[in-house]
């Protein structure tokens, strides 16, 4: 399983890439497995400031649905059209293609609550 070294993780399988004050938002290659074919995807439009811990839309895959919950509090600067017409990019490329949404962080310090690439290891394995 792969778990790339410039992200951080939540115990929800949200992934975060940080590059400044924009954060990118994904599930993780663990989480998308356990879901199975991803059929589609609701996530929240541009412009909507959301809490840490919220939920901020869902991933419906062909035997269940799961809540997605943001990892730090923020609002939607851009959303991933591409997973409109192809949600299965999720099981495909999650770490790539496949993010979902990414966000301008209002609270930089909430990062620090965030997960280590083998912190989030530890605890699929």
């Amino acid at each position: 399983m792969n778990f790339p070294d410039n992200l951080k993780y939540t115990k929800d399988h949200e992934w975060v890439l940080v590059e400044g004050d924009i954060a990118t938002i994904g599930i993780t290659e663990f989480a998308q497995g356990e879901l199975g074919d991803i059929v589609f995807v609701d996530i929240p439009s541009e412009g909507e400031s959301l809490a840490e811990a919220e939920v901020f839309g869902t991933v419906e895959a062909v035997k269940t649905v799961s809540d997605l919950y943001m990892p730090v509090s923020g609002t939607v600067t851009e959303i991933n059209a591409a997973l409109e017409d192809s949600p299965e990019l999720i099981n495909s490329e999650p770490y790539s293609e496949g993010w979902m949404v990414k966000i301008t962080i209002s609270d930089a310090s909430q990062l620090d609550s965030l997960m280590s690439p083998s912190d989030y290891a530890d605890m699929v394995s």
